[in-house]
């Protein structure tokens, strides 16, 4: 009697072309992933200049205080992954992701005065140890300092 199937080698085939596949594929869909975490970015900083923007109106000055009473009044909204703000203190001057960025990565590139001010958020979002670092000034002018995507 004969009893259809696939052979052994037949399907280790199979198996090294699923994996040769998934070899190609793996990389663009992380580029992909990364890329979709940046997004957030542009949403936070876009409200932390809204946030600048008023507290400018009002007082007539720029903070690096994103809390308390000489803050702008401004947090990052549910669960969010990069560090945002300015040089200074946890939780006054800049707020720390789920990515865990160190708020020192902020020292030199940020600053807030009467004028002008730079904000910042950093992130490692692919885990190379290469922090993505983004900027927006009081021009609304969003700036990639350092790229982690390449």
């Amino acid at each position: 009697m004969y009893c259809k199937g696939f052979t052994l080698i037949e399907l280790m085939i199979v198996i090294a072309i699923i994996a040769f596949l998934a070899m190609i594929g793996i990389p663009s869909y992380m580029r992909f992933v990364a890329k979709a975490k940046r997004t957030e970015v542009y949403l936070n900083l876009g409200a932390l200049y809204a946030a600048q923007k008023a507290h400018w109106a009002e007082h007539g000055t720029y903070s690096a205080q994103l809390t308390g009473s000489e803050g702008i009044g401004w947090s990052p909204e549910g669960k969010f992954l990069y560090t945002y703000g300015f040089a200074g203190f946890p939780g006054i001057n800049y707020f720390e992701g789920d990515l865990h960025a160190a708020g020192n990565l902020l020292s030199g590139i940020t600053h807030a005065n009467k004028g002008s001010f730079v904000a910042a958020a950093v992130g490692d979002i692919d885990g190379d140890g290469k922090p993505d670092i983004i900027t927006i000034n009081d021009k609304h002018v969003i700036k990639i300092l350092q790229d982690d995507l390449v």
